[in-house]
C-alpha cells in the first residue's frame, strides 16, 4: 500500500513537471490541449499502478474465501468416506453411494471386556487359567446422526461451491499395495480453475506455482491419495482454524 501511494505521487509530480515545461515552451494554442492530454494519461497511468498493486489483495481475499467453503464439502467428503470405510471395509468412487450409505449405513457399538477361562493342559495334564478378550455387541448407531444430525449438506458435498458450470469434486478410490498389505484408498479433488473461473489468468497462474506452508500448493485442492495411506488434505492449518464444520 506505500508502494502504490508513492508511486501514485511520483505520477502526480512528474505530470505536474510536464505540465509546467508545456506552459514554459509550447505555443499558447496548444497548451490546453497538451495539459489535458497529459492530464489524462496520468490518471490512467495512476489507475493502471493502483489496479496491478491492488488486484492480487483482492484475488488473495477472493481466493481464500472460496477455497474455504471448497475445503469444507472435502471435509464431508473425508468424513463420509471414512465412515464407510469403517463398516464397509473400504472406500467408494460413487457419491451416489456414499449419499446412500451416510443416510442409510449405521455403526455397530461394541464393548471389550477382559475375562477369563479354565482350561486343562493336556501335556502337562494341569489345569491353567487363560485370559481372553470379549466383545459384546451394545447396539446401533446410525450414521448419518453421527456425522451431520440434522443437517443435509451430505446431499450437496460433491458439487464444487459457487461453480460457474455446476462442476463437480472427482473422487476415486482403490486398493493398493504397501508393504505386502493391500490397503484402500481415496481421493477426492477440485482444479483451482473452476473455483477461480473468473479471475485474472496471470493471477491464476501464479496460484497453481504456490509453494508454501500456508498455501494450497499445486494446481488442485485435494484430499486423501491414491498413492499413500493418508486421507490427509492438502490445504494450511489456517482453512481449519476458519470454520471446521
Amino acid at each position: 500500500m506505500i508502494m502504490m501511494i508513492l508511486m501514485v505521487i511520483a505520477i502526480v509530480l512528474v505530470t505536474i513537471g510536464v505540465v509546467m515545461l508545456v506552459d514554459k515552451f509550447l505555443p499558447q494554442k496548444m497548451k490546453p490541449i497538451v495539459s489535458i492530454v497529459f492530464v489524462l494519461l496520468s490518471i490512467l497511468f495512476a489507475y493502471l499502478i493502483y489496479q496491478s498493486i491492488n488486484a492480487p489483495i483482492v484475488f488473495k481475499e477472493i481466493k481464500e474465501k472460496r477455497f474455504a467453503k471448497a475445503i469444507n464439502n472435502l471435509k464431508d467428503i473425508r468424513r463420509s468416506q471414512e465412515a464407510h470405510k469403517s463398516v464397509k471395509g473400504q472406500y467408494t468412487s460413487s457419491f451416489d453411494q456414499l449419499v446412500k450409505f451416510v443416510e442409510n449405513g449405521k455403526y455397530t457399538i461394541t464393548q471389550q471386556r477382559d475375562s477369563s477361562f479354565m482350561r486343562l493342559d493336556k501335556a502337562y495334564g494341569i489345569t491353567v487359567q487363560v485370559d481372553t478378550i470379549l466383545i459384546d455387541t451394545l447396539g446401533q448407531v446410525a450414521v448419518i446422526d453421527s456425522l451431520f444430525k440434522k443437517d443435509t449438506r451430505y446431499k450437496t458435498m460433491m458439487n464444487v461451491p459457487g461453480a460457474a458450470n455446476g462442476e463437480k469434486f472427482t473422487m476415486k478410490a482403490d486398493i493398493i499395495d504397501k508393504g505386502g498389505y493391500k490397503v484402500p484408498v481415496f481421493e477426492a479433488k477440485v482444479d483451482k480453475k473452476v473455483i477461480l473461473y473468473d479471475q485474472p489468468k496471470d493471477l491464476q497462474s501464479r496460484e497453481n506455482a504456490q509453494i508454501g506452508v500456508d498455501e494450497v500448493n499445486g494446481k488442485f485442492i485435494t484430499v486423501g491419495s491414491l498413492t499413500q495411506v493418508s486421507t490427509s488434505g492438502n490445504w494450511p492449518p489456517i482453512y481449519d482454524r476458519k470454520g471446521d464444520q
